[in-house]
């Protein structure tokens, strides 16, 4: 009994750890670690830090973690009432409230110090920055209207620059250049969730896409419009002498296909090309920057 005991606790706390790790969105968090160390990267030209560019990304990772662990806190009603998100740690009960406001706290806390310590006070400043914004308005917002994928869009674009500052002290036209990309790139992102997502989203009463929430003509002519501001913003670290050529013309190429995707949505405004656009831009982002740092070797 004693060893049996011993196994059903054992399962249990493995079965919370899970969900603690859940809870911070490994994937999104990821991401947000990566372009974070790509603007650090970008920055640094060949004259690397591997344990700051490390323990930046790690700062950059709970910092993110934290941020959808408080989203998660405030819309735990409206999680439950939707198919894509009712299995999470909260909605189920596998972790309570407080526990994940405690959590959160925490994540943040080791999170914006490591940054603080490690980089300098203005990355850990703009971090925080990042997480009142993604929290505490954007995620309110979510249910007022379409002007939330704008207020998402900010600190969803400032990974990189957070990068850039680490390694530079300083915000320059470089930094806000891939910031402006990454910004950019949030709606026709956003906008491909919200419209795959439509049914699940109503349920919650979010708001996300343009137009009074129709998925029609518009919408779409939308999308195309802010992919479409890809092409020339994907030009402009060579123009500026960030990158070269190369990364140029694979940033043309990307953008072009990116943009072919958005005809699509325009021509039959169907659920399966806006689902493409979404998968196109969950691409386009990495290989455009990995294309950028390689252009720097």
């Amino acid at each position: 009994m004693h060893s049996e005991n011993m196994e059903v606790l054992a399962v249990s706390s493995m079965s919370k750890f899970s969900a603690y790790i859940e809870l911070l969105k490994p994937r999104l968090s990821f991401l947000v670690a990566f372009s974070s160390g790509f603007g650090y990267m970008l920055a640094s030209h060949s004259d690397v830090n591997w344990m700051t560019l490390a323990l930046l990304s790690l700062g950059g990772f709970l910092v993110s973690g934290a941020s959808v662990t408080i989203n998660q806190v405030i819309e735990v009603s409206y999680d439950a009432m939707m198919e894509r998100t009712k299995s999470r740690p909260l909605p189920t009960g596998k972790i309570s409230k407080n526990e994940a406001i405690v959590y959160a706290i925490l994540v943040a806390i080791v999170g914006l110090t490591l940054l603080y310590v490690t980089t300098n006070p203005m990355t850990a400043i703009l971090s925080l920055i990042s997480l009142i914004l993604y929290s505490f308005l954007y995620t309110p917002l979510k249910r007022v209207g379409p002007i939330a994928v704008f207020v998402g869009a900010i600190p969803g674009a400032l990974p990189p620059l957070l990068g850039w500052v680490a390694a530079t002290g300083t915000i320059s036209h470089e930094a806000l250049i891939i910031f402006g990309i990454q910004f950019i790139w949030q709606f026709p992102h956003f906008w491909a969730i919200a419209w795959v997502a439509d049914k699940d989203y109503k349920k919650a009463g979010f708001k996300l896409l343009p137009n009074q929430g129709k998925k029609d003509l518009n919408t779409a002519i939308n999308i195309m419009v802010y992919t479409l501001f890809l092409l020339p913003l994907g030009l402009l670290p060579a123009y500026f002498g960030i990158t070269g050529i190369n990364s140029a013309i694979i940033a043309t190429i990307c953008g072009v296909g990116f943009l072919a995707q958005t005809f699509s949505l325009m021509r039959d405004n169907s659920d399966k090309a806006a689902l493409k656009i979404m998968f196109g831009s969950f691409l386009y982002l990495p290989i455009v920057q990995i294309a950028f740092l390689l252009d720097k070797i």
